[in-house]
């Protein structure tokens, strides 16, 4: 374009040089084929309206009634649905037949919103008006796609397959090393943890990869990240792809079933009317296919029966699942029940929920489908933990407790052992003390023993059991140091009653933290004690290391019980970041990030290997070590050698630095020699000290100063 107005004005003899551009006015509405660069800003937006309907429904197997029976019908159906949400004003339509004047069985309701539909067509689809009259509800946006089913059934078309990417791939590191993720600032990274070569080596990362949290899946397949529009799961050979998204708008929080077949998710929404409760809603996808297969909607109220915290209210998980990888129930509590749910059809098994009078909380077994029911006391009726048996829902054990303030359950990780902490009201009701009610879940008749402390006025802080062990710690005491106990279910002397192993007295520590593998236990001080550490093996009772991780926040130990992290997260200013530490508290390397919000290990999925083989190894350890320790050899005369090479740098760093000097200080020896009134010399021992006293009447002032004889 240019080129030719050059060439147009070198053929008119005009110097454009010489042409004032801003006085040029074109006519209006014309250009002359010059397209201005600011168009695009002129030009006015057009706005997208959303044409569709989503906030109406139809009901349909309404009554037909003549007219004089309309205003009475039309009564009845604002009374139902006006319950649900907000009716806008004509936002009811009944149908009529001009030549009968009847209507026509049917309405149209339009809501302020479109969840305010939603829930309406969740509540009062199958509503039962009468014994003619059921209610059939559907979204209005739904007729349209009902419209385009084909009157022919036509089989679907098949796909061809292509295997997928092996999402376990990073379990088979020739290192046998394992993946932790973090979140800094913008950024979210996946790392190895390299112990040997004590530092953290780079898997994956990306900026903005979520907009609140990340979360690995029970078994470590997958990286899940949130995002207002849903939430999305990640993996892969290699690096991390996406695999699937699930649509759930403002999701705030999520769950994934043991076996990782399920996700649910969660979101609460502003409600239209002020004095209405926040809109609660949760779905359930099956992980691979990204399809919905139960919804839940209702208020806050509806899920917050029976627990506090989470979100308005509401105790999350709201859905808790039965233990193993099985995925076939899950849970709810509701008022006055306990709804539990099987996967095959996503309904309530036998189409009803266990009813137990005045229930406050409930958990499973991790390993099999018992259900642990706990309810308070209510009048003359005493509080009490009941054990269930699912599908069957048969009580299998029930124990009654007396005058009790709280109750808390805590199951073992092989699902062998019940500790139910037990709160209760001294005589006088003025003040509380606390014992355990141990459920032995294996042994036959599930026998029950009772544990009190011999200090029965001593606060509980912490309560933990050793994974896949006998074994549970306590601390107990008053703060600022407590005494921590050590008990066994059983001993070689006795294997069926509880009995003390040690305790701990005077300990900075309110919090427990066994390795997964057991036999170890991090006793840390969180909080006011500011971080502090102690590394304890159970089986010789004994300190291996203390330490100090000043203003530490978080401790998680890796899969194996190799390792373990402690780190500092941006609820505090300063110190933000990480400490990789081994197993018997050895420091091995530290990592600072500004602004650190999340550290999390991948899960590893349960060994192949059954326990005989895995007892073989631990015999035989040894053994299969010998290659290891090779290995473990040559990465340490790499490191030493790493570390010859890096303090010999140094030194020809310290040594170019000192040249550099001397070089200076020659060349600066005739200006030295100047200013010493032309003394060779810049050896001190070549000259005389002497000393030259020097003084100087800073001031000279008199003062009459009168005496009284007389006194």
């Amino acid at each position: 374009m240019a080129m030719d107005i050059e060439a147009t004005a070198a053929r008119l003899g005009v110097d454009l040089s010489q042409v004032d551009w801003d006085s040029i006015r074109l006519p209006p509405g014309e250009d002359f084929g010059v397209v201005s660069d600011d168009d695009d800003l002129m030009e006015e937006e057009t706005l997208e309206f959303d044409q569709g309907f989503g906030n109406i429904v139809v009901v349909d197997n309404l009554p037909q009634v003549p007219k004089e029976k309309f205003e009475k019908l039309e009564t009845v159906i604002r009374k139902i649905y006006g319950q649900i949400g907000v009716i806008k004003e004509d936002g009811l339509w009944m149908p009529t037949d001009p030549a009968t004047e009847k209507t026509l069985g049917y309405c149209f309701i339009e809501y302020n919103t479109p969840q305010e539909a939603e829930l309406a067509r969740d509540k009062t689809h199958g509503y039962k008006l009468d014994k003619s009259h059921i209610f059939a509800v559907n979204m209005f946006d739904d007729i349209e796609k009902f419209m385009k089913v084909p009157d022919e059934w036509a089989p679907p078309e098949t796909k061809p397959y292509t295997p997928g990417e092996n999402l376990q791939h990073w379990l088979t590191d020739a290192k046998a090393r394992d993946q932790f993720v973090i979140r800094a600032g913008q950024d979210t990274e996946v790392l190895w943890n390299d112990a040997r070569h004590l530092k953290p080596d780079p898997v994956y990362k990306r900026p903005f990869w979520t907009e609140s949290f990340v979360q690995w899946s029970p078994l470590g397949t997958y990286l899940a990240t949130i995002h207002r529009q849903g939430a999305a799961v990640w993996g892969g050979a290699s690096t991390f792809n996406r695999l699937m998204r699930y649509a759930h708008p403002q999701v705030k929080l999520i769950d994934f079933s043991p076996g990782e077949k399920y996700l649910v998710t969660y979101s609460s929404h502003e409600p239209s009317n002020p004095r209405d409760t926040h809109r609660v809603v949760i779905n359930i996808f099956d992980v691979r296919t990204g399809k919905v297969m139960r919804d839940f909607k209702g208020s806050a109220d509806e899920f917050a029966v029976g627990g506090t915290g989470g979100l308005t209210g509401v105790s999350w998980p709201i859905f808790r699942w039965a233990g193993g990888r099985d995925d076939k129930y899950f849970a709810r509590i509701g008022k006055n029940v306990v709804s539990v749910y099987e996967t095959e059809t996503f309904t309530l098994i036998d189409k009803k929920s266990i009813k137990v009078e005045n229930v406050m909380d409930f958990s499973w077994s991790p390993t099999d489908p018992i259900l642990a029911l706990f309810v308070p006391e209510l009048g003359n009726q005493p509080a009490k933990v009941s054990l269930y048996q699912i599908p069957s829902k048969e009580e299998i054990r029930q124990k009654n407790l007396f005058s009790v303030s709280d109750c808390k359950m805590y199951w073992q990780s092989t699902g062998e052992y019940l500790a139910v902490k037990v709160d209760r009201y001294t005589k006088t009701k003025k003040s509380t003390y606390t014992g355990f009610e141990l459920f032995r879940i294996k042994e036959r008749d599930i026998p029950i023993e009772v544990l009190e402390l011999e200090n029965k006025n001593d606060k509980i802080i912490a309560f933990a059991w050793e994974p896949k062990g006998h074994r549970f710690a306590v601390i107990h005491g008053d703060n600022p140091r407590p005494d921590i106990s050590f008990y066994s279910m059983k001993t070689a002397h006795n294997t069926s009653r509880v009995s003390k192993l040690t305790t701990l007295k005077s300990k900075q520590a309110n919090a427990l933290y066994w390795s997964p593998s057991g036999k170890y236990l991090i006793l840390a001080g969180l909080k006011g004690f500011n971080g502090q550490l102690e590394f304890y093996n159970v089986d010789e009772l004994e300190t291996m290391a203390t330490a100090e991780h000043f203003m530490c926040t978080d401790i998680e130990w890796d899969p194996t019980g190799r390792y373990v992290a402690t780190s500092v997260t941006s609820v505090h200013e300063m110190e933000n970041g990480f400490n990789i530490w081994s197993f018997n508290g050895k420091l091995l390397y530290r990592i600072l990030k500004d602004h650190f919000f999340q550290f999390s290990w991948r899960p590893r999925p349960p060994s192949f290997l059954s326990p005989e083989k895995e007892e073989e190894i631990a015999k035989n350890l040894k053994k299969y070590s010998k290659k290891y320790e090779a290995e473990d050899q040559d990465v340490s005369m790499l490191l030493s050698e790493q570390d010859r090479e890096k303090r010999r740098l140094l030194k020809e760093e310290w040594e170019s630095w000192v040249n550099k000097w001397k070089k200076y200080h020659e060349e600066e020896k005739l200006e030295r020699e100047k200013l010493r009134d032309g003394e060779v010399s810049d050896e001190e021992e070549e000259y005389e000290a002497k000393e030259v006293e020097y003084e100087e009447i800073l001031d000279v002032h008199e003062e009459i100063v009168s005496f009284d004889f007389e006194q």
